[in-house]
């Protein structure tokens, strides 16, 4: 007689999902302390926050906000309104398409962050908490307030895992570590947008119009930020408040739109940037603002290689040189061994040619390889091009480039008799060297957008899009990999040599320390990377947003000194963990990286 054993499977012992807080109020109460505090967050910037002028922006004076009184401002009223729109007050249910709590929470950080950092800064800077007017307590109060809030609001639950009881003592922390990141992402989630209203075209351009303006207002005053204090603040206030605008629907509602007028919209972006040099009341940031234009058109050529051909290329940043060196060379400089000097048109197909040459050459022998071998290959070519140069100076090598020295004293551009290193008085704005060549790459970065468009929707570049996601299964269906991928290597090469031309020309000196692959200050190939992953591979507007984070906070956080990489890595860090797909993502990338949860109703694998 044979003895049947049964079996069960053990009970799952997960905590069940539910309606919860992370602080226990009642519902009412908690939506009322979040609109309250939001509301008397705003009142507190109309206080004076401390008795003297000697901390930065003078928040002395009763009435006038100043400095980072208006980021407490505008995160005050961005809670309150968003709070509003939880009771569904009407005109304001347009604030959050995709839900208001996850929204009102991050608002209300912002808030909160940069008053009791404002408040931190002051008691540091002064001599103690003693410095404070009673403005800044009741905007610390107020802050607070708002936040506990927010924080209190019910949310779905997730379900929890036990922890094996088998586990160590540092199994169970990360494990309860795990747990309290699941509970705190519940609290941020969103629904789904609704669906888009046809609007009337005329007002989806009103709207468009709206977004660029604030975009440019928005970048107009980061970059004008007169002191550190203020910049950190600008931190604390956008990054929370663009993650809120996010979490309500309102930024997935603007792509919307820009999409569905994608010309007009590119050129309303480049209307708004053309307008960037006369809100300016001199060349000081002007220069910031063309930097990150040649930051930005080089890393929107490495998007090509890297977006939408999928090669790792970790020597990019030597094409640039290539470009400066070779117009430098042959643009009249003194230190120039070859004594010519070109006229612009000419220095540039120079830069642009030899940075296309050098691509073929570098990639016709390289790109049979894929993946790390590719990068360490690419690694070693930038590398070679900074010691090459640095050895060419007569004594090494044949003097070529005046080794560490460089090519120096490189002449103004003198376009049409349009001296680029010379004032000009234009509608009454009066704009300088620096101005006139942002103008200047304004226009060459306008030529390798319409390139980067052309390409990504042509035949070429789809099949660069198939090698980027499988290379095996494109070659069986009959693409030429080698030839795809050279193409993309040589016209990516060919716009870094681009903007290596009019790097060249405003920066007056071209020397290997420019083009390392690492450096704190950008251009270089680490940061060039990290533009295209940061802003969103693939995309047009995304390496065009990293960029100009990438070289506008570094540039800002200089006071930190020997802190400034540390401080700018962890950042990195915590965006590439929170978003890993970018800042502006493609569809696809958004569907990878967030496959196990919820897609909105207007991210479909049909529209990826």
């Amino acid at each position: 007689m044979t003895t049947q054993t049964s079996t069960t499977a053990p009970a799952d012992t997960r905590r069940p999902a539910g309606r919860t807080a992370l602080i226990p109020l009642p519902e009412r109460t908690a939506r009322a302390l979040a609109t309250a505090g939001g509301g008397l967050t705003v009142l507190s910037s109309f206080l004076a926050w401390t008795w003297t002028a000697a901390f930065p922006g003078n928040l002395t004076i009763p009435g006038y906000p100043g400095g980072l009184q208006w980021q407490v401002l505008v995160a005050g009223a961005l809670t309150t309104l968003f709070a509003l729109a939880s009771y569904g007050v009407k005109g304001t249910r347009w604030l959050a398409p995709a839900g208001t709590d996850a929204a009102l929470r991050l608002s209300a950080l912002a808030a909160f962050g940069t008053a009791w950092y404002t408040i931190a800064a002051i008691s540091i800077q002064l001599g103690g908490p003693i410095n404070l007017e009673p403005g800044g307590a009741v905007a610390g109060a107020a802050t607070l307030t708002a936040l506990v809030g927010a924080f209190a609001l019910p949310f779905d639950r997730p379900e929890l895992h036990p922890a094996d009881p088998e586990d160590t003592g540092w199994d169970r922390f990360t494990h309860q570590l795990a747990n309290g990141w699941s509970v705190f992402r519940a609290t941020l989630s969103t629904g789904t947008p609704s669906p888009l209203r046809n609007l009337p075209s005329y007002l989806e351009i009103l709207i468009i119009t709206g977004v660029l303006a604030l975009a440019l207002g928005v970048f107009t005053y980061g970059i004008g930020t007169e002191y550190d204090e203020l910049f950190i603040g600008f931190l604390i206030t956008s990054g929370f408040g663009f993650a809120a605008l996010s979490k309500a629907g309102l930024i997935a509602r603007a792509t919307q739109l820009t999409g569905k007028h994608q010309n007009l919209t590119i050129a309303g972006a480049f209307i708004a940037a053309a307008l960037f040099p006369f809100t300016q009341s001199d060349d000081q940031f002007a220069t910031i603002g063309v930097y990150i234009l040649i930051f930005a058109t080089v890393a929107l050529g490495l998007n090509i290689v890297v977006g939408l051909a999928g090669l790792l290329d970790l020597g990019y940043v030597a094409f640039l040189g290539v470009g400066a060196y070779a117009a430098a060379l042959v643009s009249g400089a003194p230190t120039s061994p070859f004594g010519v000097h070109f006229p612009f048109w000419a220095a540039i197909l120079v830069g642009a040619g030899a940075s296309l040459v050098f691509g073929v050459l570098i990639g016709a022998p390289t790109l049979r390889l894929r993946g790390d071998y590719l990068a360490i290959v690419t690694l070693g070519f930038g590398e070679i091009f900074r010691i090459t140069v640095m050895n060419t100076d007569g004594t090494s090598g044949p003097d070529i480039t005046n080794g560490s020295n460089g090519i120096a004293s490189i002449p103004n551009l003198d376009i049409l008799g349009f001296d680029f290193g010379a004032e000009h008085t234009i509608a009454g704005f009066t704009i300088g060297r620096f101005a006139n060549y942002f103008f200047l790459m304004l226009l060459i970065m306008a030529v390798v957008v319409l390139v980067f468009r052309r390409s990504g929707d042509s035949r070429i570049g789809r099949a660069w899009v198939a090698i980027r996601e499988d290379e095996t299964a494109a070659l069986a269906m009959g693409i030429n990999g080698f030839r795809v991928k050279l193409i993309a290597f040589a016209l990516g090469a060919s716009l870094a040599g681009l903007a290596g031309t009019v790097q060249a020309h405003v920066t007056y000196t071209v020397t290997p320390e420019q083009y390392l692959f690492a450096w704190p200050v950008p251009p270089n190939s680490a940061f060039l990377l990290a533009a295209v992953v940061l802003g969103g591979m693939g995309t047009m507007a995304g390496p065009l947003v990293g960029a100009a984070l990438l070289y506008l906070i570094p540039n800002k956080l200089q006071f930190l000194g020997d802190y400034q990489l540390l401080a700018f890595g962890v950042a990195l860090v915590l965006l590439m963990r929170f978003r890993p797909e970018g800042l502006i993502p493609n569809r696809r990338r958004q569907l990878e990286f967030h496959e196990n949860e919820e897609a909105p109703a207007t991210l479909t694998k049909a529209g990826a």
